[in-house]
């Protein structure tokens, strides 16, 4: 009986984040939608506002080439305003809104194929679009912030077949192990400091085609590692090293069952104490496939 009460728990847990993960992704997706529109507005008339400065730019150095001498007034103005400086630094004002609206159309983009709310079957994914917009989605946890040095990541993608999946689930994954890497880097920093870091704290992102069938990911960071009779209890439900309030014990542990349970692939976990952490994903490319 306390066997059952305690898989009933856990099932329960499971379903509870299970129903907040499909609402946070409802919700994600149509601040998202709400997001896009309104910075269509605004990236869409950039140029048309360029076009309408420079004519006016160019309509201001006709009256100064046959208007050499204005009255003192417009002298004045001319003065106050600076008009030398605005020519110069107006095309700069407006190649910077650009540059801004299109990295908010990137971060939107990201959002949007993170959260896929609309699509509860499997479909044919790329992989590494997946893995590029959670990282985007945590790339203010990988800037330098007080206290804590940048965290570098490398690349190193292998031409992936695409991979018929749960494509918000997988996101899921890719954010519950890249916030964990993040977290042990950061706790590897408190406890050791500048020592530790003789070089620079890093996650490591690699792919490759195991077969015809499989594929894998393989996320590793170069924090302190995790001690053998912690490791062995990481997919555990609700088991957790981190303080109270950072973490809830269910990430890794829905991760397994995702990766596992839902579509037949393996997951796993590689450490060695002092040396950092591997976690290791493999994927059928067919949804479920079972050989």
């Amino acid at each position: 009986l306390e066997e059952t009460l305690k898989k009933l728990k856990e099932t329960q847990a499971q379903l509870i984040k299970s129903e907040k993960m499909v609402g946070l992704s409802q919700l994600v997706a149509g601040v998202a939608h709400e997001i896009n529109n309104a910075i269509s507005f605004i990236y869409g008339n950039i140029a048309p506002a360029r076009n309408y400065a420079e004519d006016l730019l160019d309509l201001l150095n006709l009256y100064q080439q046959y208007y050499s001498d204005p009255v003192a007034e417009i002298r004045d103005s001319q003065s106050i305003i600076e008009v030398d400086f605005i020519r110069e630094d107006f095309p700069i004002l407006l190649n910077s809104m650009e540059e801004g609206a299109r990295r908010i159309q990137e971060i939107v983009l990201s959002l949007r194929n993170f959260s896929r709310h609309d699509e509860s079957k499997q479909k044919q994914v790329n992989i590494h679009e997946g893995i590029d917009s959670t990282l985007l989605i945590l790339q203010h946890r990988l800037k330098p912030q007080l206290g804590y040095p940048e965290i570098k990541i490398i690349k190193e993608y292998s031409n992936l077949p695409l991979v018929e999946c749960l494509a918000s689930q997988i996101n899921q994954v890719f954010m519950n192990i890249l916030a964990n890497g993040i977290d042990a880097l950061e706790m590897s920093w408190e406890k050791l400091k500048s020592k530790f870091y003789s070089t620079k704290p890093l996650i490591k992102i690699k792919t490759e085609a195991i077969n015809k069938n499989y594929i894998s990911i393989h996320i590793i960071d170069n924090g302190l590692g995790i001690p053998a009779e912690i490791k062995k209890r990481i997919f555990d439900p609700f088991y957790t090293t981190k303080p109270v309030g950072k973490g809830t014990g269910l990430g890794l542990s829905l991760s397994y069952q995702i990766i596992v349970e839902k579509h037949g692939g393996n997951f796993y976990c590689n450490s060695v104490v002092g040396q950092g952490t591997e976690f290791v994903i493999e994927l059928p490319v067919i949804y479920g496939y079972n050989p």
